[in-house]
């Protein structure tokens, strides 16, 4: 196990990336439990299914909603090879638990992961067994419900050999909890021969300061897919999650994200290749309304025959607000093939002309381009997520 004086310095170290925020200036979320049944019903409802998790829990396999820093409501679909429940009631059943906690992530990587563990987070427990597929999307949700607090959670998931999950985490703020903190530390481990699609969608407040640390183990011949989406206000969000391949790996990360004014927005992937034959793809889509962006991704090659590439493309709408692109390529052996591109600009006036010619105004024009740009640009979705992600971006607001 880490040791405990070691993190607890940690609690002085600023992240690598992204405003360095207070942590005195929030206090510890509530972890008294606001045990919710019927999801239909419940107050949450309108701000779950603004980031992709259905109250009715139809083609789900199962959902585990977290409010401030306790479950609120999990249940499961029937279905052999599937675990859901929160950590901590997972840690009263499975001794090897703690075989894999704090084994993909160093909790003295930052103030943020200290923090998590010093507290002693609690978070979801996903797991599939080996040799099963899990038909529908498992979804998560993790509630902000109480101004100047911070929520603080430690998720494990699990997928082991011959084994298949689909999950789609939406996080949000309640309107009267905006000036808050999520801290999300995130621990995933694929086995051999296995996948993982990981979709977030996320809508916080204005004044929210979200720091999410994830870190992926994928075995070898498996494959791993994360996608993050944020397309509505927030306050400052630094996210850069890595992934470890073996042989045969495989990973993805697609960010899409709109950085509206106001908004300070740091965010990215990083792939170790480490394993003969593996590859690694980083996609980013970015637009600045006002805000701050930066989009970073770096890749390093540590065996042969690898193959990666990552991509940046952003565009400014308004003055005033700045877009950057942040690509790295490392390699360590000779046989590897990496490469990047990234690219910044404008919206062409003669689209906008054009579409004002056949009838819009100005502003449907552009709302109509800054949808195409960012709609489909995630290749490889399951049908249904790419449904919930178009409906994601008709709702977002694109002309503030």
């Amino acid at each position: 196990m880490p040791d405990n004086q070691a993190v607890r310095d940690a609690l002085s170290k600023k992240g690598a990336f992204g405003a360095d925020l207070d942590l005195e200036h929030y206090e510890e979320g509530s972890r008294e439990s606001v045990v919710i049944d019927d999801l239909e019903s419940s107050d949450y409802r309108k701000y779950m299914e603004r980031v992709g998790v259905v109250a009715d829990e139809m083609n789900r396999a199962g959902t585990l909603l977290f409010i401030d820093n306790a479950p609120s409501h999990c249940s499961a679909q029937p279905q052999e090879g599937l675990e859901m429940m929160s950590v901590h009631e997972a840690l009263k059943v499975h001794d090897g638990l703690r075989d894999y906690m704090w084994k993909a992530m160093d909790p003295t990587k930052d103030k943020y992961t200290a923090k998590s563990y010093l507290e002693d987070a609690d978070g979801y427990f996903i797991r599939v067994k080996a040799g099963h597929h899990i038909r529908a999307p498992v979804q998560t949700c993790m509630m902000l419900d109480t101004d100047k607090s911070v929520q603080n959670v430690h998720n494990i998931v699990i997928v082991e050999d011959d084994a298949s999950l689909e999950m789609i985490t939406g996080c949000s703020t309640a309107h009267h909890a905006n000036d808050a903190l999520h801290v999300g530390v995130s621990e995933m481990y694929v086995g051999d021969n296995s996948s993982l699609t990981f979709s977030m969608i996320h809508s916080w407040g204005k004044q929210t300061g979200v720091r999410p640390r994830t870190a992926t183990v994928v075995g070898k011949n498996s494959a791993f897919s994360n996608n993050y989406v944020i397309l509505n206000p927030v306050g400052s969000l630094q996210s850069f999650p890595s992934a470890t391949l073996a042989e045969g790996g495989s990973a993805m990360y697609n960010t899409m994200c709109i950085a509206h004014e106001g908004s300070d927005i740091d965010t990215g992937g990083m792939v170790y290749l480490n394993g003969k034959r593996s590859n690694a793809q980083i996609m980013s889509r970015s637009i600045s309304m006002g805000g701050h962006m930066c989009a970073r991704g770096r890749l390093v090659g540590n065996a042969p025959e690898v193959k990666a590439h990552l991509e940046c493309r952003s565009i400014i709408m308004k003055d005033g607000g700045s877009t950057s692109a942040v690509p790295e390529l490392e390699a360590h052996v000779a046989d590897v093939e990496m490469t990047h591109e990234a690219a910044v600009g404008k919206i062409a006036q003669d689209q906008i002309e054009y579409l004002m010619s056949r009838g819009l105004t100005e502003d449907e024009a552009v709302s109509m381009i800054v949808r195409g740009f960012l709609s489909g640009s995630i290749n490889g979705l399951p049908a249904e997520l790419q449904k919930e992600l178009d409906d994601a971006i008709s709702k977002a607001n694109l002309g503030d």
